[in-house]
């Protein structure tokens, strides 16, 4: 058999290395005797290139020996190093054999134990054990061997089996737990769609019924409208207790304002126990509704017109103020030798004048008075220079709160 050869190969190994070993170091010991000192004298040393002449020099030969027994120590030294490197070597082929041939034997054991016969298979195993290991085996150790193989294979495996079954339920609990997720999810998107079209329909009910009500409500305010019409001719009515205009108004359908126009009062007026009023006819009401509708649209003509000017006005005095100011920052003192004024009125006594002043005192204007032949003169200022009274002048026939055109610049001194 291959796996028995391969055994005995390694043995035969070991042996011979070992026989070769014991032979290098008896070879060693025996090429290392001691020479005698008149040998050594006599016979030239074979290393030596050239022979040495002879000498009866005592120290001379001293050195000869020591030189000699120093190249000899060195020779030994080498060979003991080889031999324990091959030594060394010999060691480790010799546990890798062995190693080798247990693991072939044990494997070999392993696999020819389950088809040997009974009777047989102890034997042939000790016969195998005693032939392969430095150590032989019993066959009860063989047997507990196998049997060992066998349980830990036997376990590894069961361990598996239960590794995959513990594998193979987390994977279907995982794939549970995701299909009832799933399912969890449609149910509450069923659900939000269910309540989105239960709101959209309360919606659409409500938003019918709302229609409905406004139709309702349209309706009967027509009814109650053609009940209610104006009267087709005029007539005067007495007031009673709980009567007013809103509600003589809602009576005969007629604006408040055209009942209170036909009767010269305030749209607010209250009426009084007993009072008597005209209630207009249709014709009559239809002819002021058109009046106030026209009156109510010169009304908003002129509040338009009015809101323009009082912008522009403002939009004016804002620009005359910002060209005084600057008229101010360019002022020099080169501009003129005095300071200037802007008349804003000539009044015929200091009375008048005084009325005037406090009229533009209040716009925020400082005024002086000053008297002339011609009457009292109200004068705003002063400014250094004339650039800034034209500028003050202009600001002063813009402002809408003293409402005058007519102011001037003068020297005023």
């Amino acid at each position: 058999m291959n796996f028995s050869r391969q055994a005995l190969l390694g043995i035969g190994m070991i042996i011979g290395g070992s026989v070769m070993l014991y032979a290098m170091v008896q070879q060693i010991g025996d090429s290392n005797p001691p020479e005698p000192m008149s040998a050594m004298v006599e016979e030239p040393s074979t290393d030596e290139a050239s022979p040495q002449p002879l000498t009866t020099d005592i120290e001379t030969e001293k050195r000869i020996l020591a030189q000699k027994q120093k190249e000899r120590a060195a020779r030994v030294a080498e060979q003991e190093k080889r031999a324990q490197e091959f030594l060394t070597e010999q060691e480790v082929a010799e546990a890798e054999a062995l190693a080798k041939a247990r693991a072939e034997s044990q494997q070999y054991i392993a696999n020819s134990a389950p088809v040997s016969n009974d009777d047989d298979s102890p034997k042939a195993a000790k016969d195998i054990a005693t032939a392969l290991t430095v150590q032989p085996r019993t066959d009860n150790e063989s047997a507990a061997a196998i049997k060992q193989t066998n349980d830990a294979e036997k376990q590894k495996a069961a361990q598996e089996q239960q590794e995959a079954q513990r594998q193979a339920a987390i994977r279907e609990q995982a794939a549970a737990k995701k299909l009832a997720e799933s399912k969890k999810l449609v149910e509450r998107k069923k659900e939000a769609e269910a309540e989105r079209l239960a709101e959209a329909k309360k919606q659409a009910e409500a938003k019918k019924l709302a229609e409905a009500q406004a139709a309702a409500e349209r309706k009967r305010e027509a009814a109650e409208a053609a009940k209610n019409e104006p009267p087709k001719s005029p007539f005067d009515y007495q007031i009673q207790r709980g009567d007013g205009l809103i509600k003589l108004a809602r009576q005969y359908n007629m604006p408040v304002e055209v009942l209170a126009h036909a009767n010269s009062l305030s749209p607010s007026a209250s009426l009084q126990l007993g009072q008597s009023i005209t209630i207009p006819s249709k014709k009559q009401v239809q002819r002021l509704e058109r009046e106030a509708a026209a009156a109510e649209q010169v009304r908003e003509e002129k509040r338009q017109k009015e809101e323009a000017l009082a912008k522009k006005t403002a939009e004016a005095k804002r620009e005359a103020q910002q060209k005084l100011r600057e008229a101010r920052q360019e002022v020099k003192e080169t501009d003129a030798k005095g300071s200037f004024g802007v008349q804003v009125a000539l009044a015929n006594d200091q009375a008048r004048a005084d009325d005037l002043a406090k009229k533009f005192q209040s716009a925020g204007y400082q005024v002086k008075t000053s008297h002339t032949s011609r009457g009292v003169r109200v004068i705003v200022g002063p400014e250094r220079g004339k650039i800034a009274a034209l500028a003050l002048k202009d600001k002063i026939n813009s402002d809408p709160k003293v409402n005058t055109t007519g102011a001037w610049v003068l020297y005023w001194r």
